[in-house]
């Protein structure tokens, strides 16, 4: 039956935006239950119907979501760093919004406070993974991707 997020899960992939936060100069965040319940639960509809696909939640903007499906069990901080890869994709001297880079951008998003994570696995093996993210960040609003996804410091 589908495994949910372990505390322990859920706490590696905190740990693992807040090593890459700090290296933004952004401060860390804090999981939330009511969030991590949200993400759970979502996590468990993805593994049912096995359709990567965003949620009304997210889509109606009331909270960031980054999703990861993977054919294995994966670990959080495999996921972590996935998302945390597109960086390569993301311009600086560009800002704004790409669908290459949203999963980094949501990560890194400074004016982010509070995330949720949940995990399930589908009957095949292969797993799904939501983060949630509060407030949203990735707003398409010119200026704020200046402000809110700063360079990694040196």
């Amino acid at each position: 039956m589908g495994k949910s997020a372990s505390k322990q899960f859920a706490e590696e992939v905190l740990k693992v935006h807040n090593d890459y936060r700090k290296k933004h100069g952004v401060p860390p965040l804090k999981l939330c239950k009511k969030l991590n319940r949200g993400a759970q639960q979502y996590a468990e509809e993805l593994a049912t119907t096995r359709v990567l696909k965003h949620s009304s939640e997210s889509a109606n903007g009331n909270c960031g979501e980054n999703l990861a499906w993977a054919s294995y069990d994966q670990s959080g901080k495999d996921v972590a760093d996935r998302w945390y890869s597109e960086i390569k994709n993301y311009s600086f001297q560009n800002p704004g919004f790409s669908s290459r880079t949203g999963h980094f951008t949501a990560m890194v998003w400074k004016n982010t406070k509070k995330m949720g994570v949940g995990k399930a696995s589908a009957s095949d093996g292969s797993t799904f993974v939501v983060a949630r993210y509060d407030p949203a960040g990735n707003v398409v609003n010119p200026g704020y991707y200046e402000e809110n996804v700063l360079p990694p410091r040196k």
